[in-house]
């Protein structure tokens, strides 16, 4: 039976880069950096608060992809089209300040929605996060269904 998620990808332009945002601008830590002899890179980092995830960031190409698929990867980067997921903060409007701050590139301020606060941002390779600060209705599929279905009236 599986636990818990462990490991997460998501793709990058470059390591140094990629790395530099997220251990500066984002604040994660350091996991893993580990050069294989085949030329792949395995580097992972996560938040301080969730010691047991790592994200893994990879450079689309050999010898994970061909270079037909790493160039449509690189295109989808570019184009903002991947999400990565969303990342959980106990202050929304704290974090996004913070952020802000430090260069994070918001594509949309903390907003009130049924399950908490949210706001949008993307990573510096054109990847883009939720971040959720979470209410008490969050998880409750029963007051997510009527707080975004169309009601009776």
């Amino acid at each position: 039976m599986i636990t818990k998620l462990g490991v997460a990808g998501v793709y990058v332009d470059d390591y140094d880069e990629a790395l530099d945002f997220f251990i500066n601008k984002l604040g994660f830590e350091l996991r893993s950096d580990v050069r294989m002899e085949n030329g792949y890179r395995w580097l992972t980092v996560g938040p301080p608060a969730s010691p047991d995830f790592q994200l893994s960031l990879t450079v689309p190409g050999p010898p994970m992809h061909d270079e037909e698929t790493a160039a449509t990867l690189r295109e989808l980067m570019a184009k903002g089209a991947l999400s990565a997921g969303a990342w959980n903060t106990d202050d929304c409007r704290r974090t996004f300040e913070e952020y802000t701050a430090r260069g994070v590139e918001f594509l949309q301020e903390p907003a009130d929605r049924p399950y908490g606060v949210e706001a949008v941002f993307r990573d510096n390779s054109g990847n883009w996060y939720s971040l959720n600060e979470l209410n008490d209705k969050a998880l409750d599929q029963k007051a997510m269904r009527e707080a975004f279905e169309p009601g009776d009236s």
